[in-house]
């Protein structure tokens, strides 16, 4: 796992700066993630809650997956680690779960993602659709969605690493 993160432009174009924050946030919880054992990635924050930093690099996965290849591109993408009877599954970490089969399947999910909006305009319209909107939506609202999903997961990252060894910080 990187700890790299690039910092976004203070003066790109609309589309640059969009891209820019959303692979800020990316790396953000790649960072939060690093240097850290399986089972500490396992960690759940505190219980009852099952949220782990394995579980969160999985769940991202889904949501990578599901806004640019279901909701942007219409493909019939199943679910990686969920299922309509286990809908939270993606956080539901096991001792045979692996931050390495978790990093690199979500780093794919974002590189296909990248690809996906690389091919559209801002203003294109989704061919599918989520089950909260009834009308197609934006690239431009799917980024800036995603870049919302992020700060918030990376907010529980942060308080989780912090419980785990005491790492604060960006």
């Amino acid at each position: 796992m990187t700890s790299e993160r690039p910092k976004p432009s203070t003066h790109a174009g609309e589309r640059e700066m969009l891209e820019g924050w959303l692979d800020h946030h990316r790396a953000t919880l790649a960072r939060k993630c690093a240097g850290l054992t399986d089972e500490q990635l396992r960690e759940a924050s505190v219980p009852p809650s099952v949220m782990s930093l394995m579980g969160l690099m999985r769940h991202m996965a889904e949501v990578e997956r599901h806004w640019f290849r279901r909701v942007l591109g219409a493909e019939d993408a199943r679910p990686i680690y969920y299922t309509d009877a286990e809908p939270d599954k993606d956080f539901l970490v096991t001792t045979e779960d692996s931050g390495d089969e978790a990093y690199a399947t979500w780093q794919q999910e974002i590189s296909v993602a990248r690809e996906r909006a690389a091919a559209r305009s801002l203003d294109d319209a989704s061919l599918g659709r989520h089950r909260s909107h009834t009308a197609p939506l934006t690239l431009r609202w799917i980024l800036t969605h995603m870049i919302e999903e992020y700060a918030r997961h990376n907010g529980h990252a942060d308080l989780i690493r912090e419980r785990i060894d005491g790492a604060t910080g960006h």
